[in-house]
């Protein structure tokens, strides 16, 4: 038994690192390879055998996935979102519910069975959506913010989902059972966090190989505990991750990257093993429905909420077009109902092979997100007429002349808005988080409420009248349209863009930007300039340490945390 587990994982490692270098090669995405690699290893060749073993080591992948992002998830940040991830998020769970329950009873599936499609299309994926941002890294972005809070919300529905349907019914007595032990691992887990955890993890800091033996073992307490009344392990692995957030994050992420990167594989693998194509031309016209329901419909309605509730269109899109997926709490409601007699065979494998068109679909939909919403951007223009809330938020004193047009206001244009200050620039600020642009409004600080990837917004800046345009957003499309439209207007402004790789500066460069800023670079050359500046001097650097100091403390109070890196 043992050396049949050892072969199938050494096949699909193999397999899946030939697919792999093949998507490399192409210049694919990764997880689609995966997925074909299962394909190949399951159904195709039959050479993994052990397809259970398989998928439960493929489960502790999902659970150490959002035991990563427990550890990333900024929960003051997620306030700022709360109200479209909150009621945003019920509203979709409930309209794509009931648009699909009623799609199924007039396909022919009886009530539980459309019940039941209703729940697997309605969910999306956090395993897939969180790596792709992750790999992206735009966990920490508005967008990636408020994809991350509809995706908690959808992980704790499907979780009751799970509990009542267990229970052989749909009864209140269920429902309240599910709330109230729910309630209890909260409010047990914030007693742990805050009374129990802390020495043990100040001792275990000490020493590395201890740190990260200490935090696995609290990831897999916690799991197990929770899924011992009733929950799934990758909830306890999440909870034990918002527990270990702070302040040892950073270096227990760095630890368990590996471990998740594996596991993460044997998931897509599993979901190719998992298909079977012996009956696809009976179930080939309903497949075809719910992809479309599910890469459509689902988007569609979650564009329509964010941009009602007030984020612009860009916004908008990149959150909904990320959720173009089911999940996979999606299969495993599916196998409990037919473990349960609730749905058929064949509705089973119409979701593994929903699953695994939605998830290699929306892989290409999540990297190329920005070249589609460039193509798709003037047929989008209908959601702004929705977004009345933020329209006129905005504060533009008339006259000026000379300013600086500073995109984004993040940690570096934090510290750029107070050096502007402190040489008495004239100076505007565009961000495309509202929560950022009412709190500059309330400063008095001239604002705009916008995206800097939206032509209209670039349009009413008139770079005409400016000296200067300082972009601190790391999105390359964005930058070279702010280029192109700052220098067809003003041939003598300078534009100063960001970038995460050197590739990407070269380009900008090359398209006329005048310097780019490269962040990873810039703490090298600040410690040089402090060299320089200081050198022996102790006093003088005592008094940048106090300063430094207390520009932390304030920037930690304004939640600028330094982000991880992955």
């Amino acid at each position: 038994m043992a050396q049949n587990i050892f072969f199938d994982i050494g096949f699909i490692v193999i397999i899946s690192t030939l697919f792999a270098y093949l998507a490399r090669f192409l210049k694919q995405p990764l997880i689609p390879a995966y997925v074909v690699a299962g394909i190949v290893l399951g159904p195709v060749l039959g050479f993994v055998t052990n397809v259970d073993v398989i998928n439960n080591l493929s489960e502790i992948g999902i659970a150490f996935l959002l035991f990563i992002v427990g550890l990333e998830i900024n929960i003051g940040k997620l306030k700022d979102i709360g109200l479209v991830a909150s009621l945003g998020g019920v509203i979709q769970i409930a309209a794509v519910f009931v648009l699909t329950f009623i799609v199924s009873v007039f396909m022919g599936f009886f009530s539980t069975e459309a019940a039941y499609l209703g729940l697997i299309v309605a969910f999306s994926s956090t395993m897939v959506v969180v790596k792709l941002l992750s790999d992206k890294r735009e966990i920490d972005t508005l967008h990636g913010r408020i994809i991350i809070g509809i995706l908690l919300l959808q992980d704790i529905a499907a979780i009751f989902a799970l509990s009542i349907l267990s229970q052989q019914g749909f009864s209140a007595n269920a429902l309240l059972l599910s709330l109230s032990k729910g309630i209890l691992v909260l409010l047990s887990s914030f007693f742990a966090g805050r009374y129990m955890l802390p020495p043990l993890l100040r001792y275990a800091a000490a020493s590395q190989e201890l740190l990260f033996i200490a935090s696995i073992s609290i990831a897999f307490l916690f799991s197990m505990i929770i899924n011992s009344i009733g929950f799934s392990i990758a909830v306890g692995a999440f909870i034990a991750g918002i527990v270990l957030n702070v302040p040892y994050n950073v270096e227990i992420i760095g630890k368990i990257k590996p471990l998740r990167d594996f596991f993460s594989v044997l998931f897509f693998v599993s979901l190719g093993t998992q298909l079977t194509l012996g009956n696809l031309q009976n179930i080939i016209s309903p497949i075809v429905t719910f992809i479309l329901l599910v890469i459509v419909l689902k988007p569609l309605i979650v564009m329509f909420l964010c941009s009602f509730f007030g984020y612009s269109r860009r916004t908008s899109f990149l959150s909904a077009i990320s959720l173009a997926q089911i999940s996979e709490f999606s299969l495993i409601l599916a196998a409990q109902g037919m473990i349960l007699g609730h749905i058929t065979q064949d509705i089973f494998s119409m979701t593994v092979v929903l699953a695994v068109a939605t998830i290699v679909l929306s892989t290409y939909f999540i990297n190329y997100s920005d070249k589609i919403y460039a193509k798709l951007a003037s047929f989008l223009g209908i959601f702004d007429k929705l977004t009345t809330t933020y329209k006129s938020l905005e504060y533009m004193p008339s006259k000026m002349k000379n300013y600086v047009v500073l995109c984004g206001y993040n940690r570096i244009g934090y510290s750029i808005i107070k050096s502007l200050r402190r040489m008495r620039k004239n100076h505007i600020v565009v961000d495309f988080n509202p929560e950022v642009v009412k709190k500059l409004i309330a400063e008095k600080v001239p604002c705009l409420y916008g995206d800097v990837g939206d032509i209209e917004v670039l349009e009413r800046l008139s770079f005409k009248d400016a000296s200067m345009a300082i972009s601190t957003v790391p999105n390359k499309n964005d930058n070279l349209l702010l280029i192109h439209e700052a220098k067809k207007a003003n041939l003598k402004v300078v534009v100063f863009v960001t970038a995460n790789q050197i590739e990407e500066a070269l380009e900008l460069y090359n398209a006329g930007a005048d310097y780019v800023i490269l962040p990873h670079f810039l703490g090298g050359e600040h410690v040089s300039l402090i060299l320089e500046n200081f050198g022996s001097n102790l006093s003088k650097l005592l008094a940048n340490k106090i300063s430094h100091v207390e520009e932390l403390e304030r920037r930690h109070v304004l939640g600028h945390e330094h982000p991880v890196h992955q």
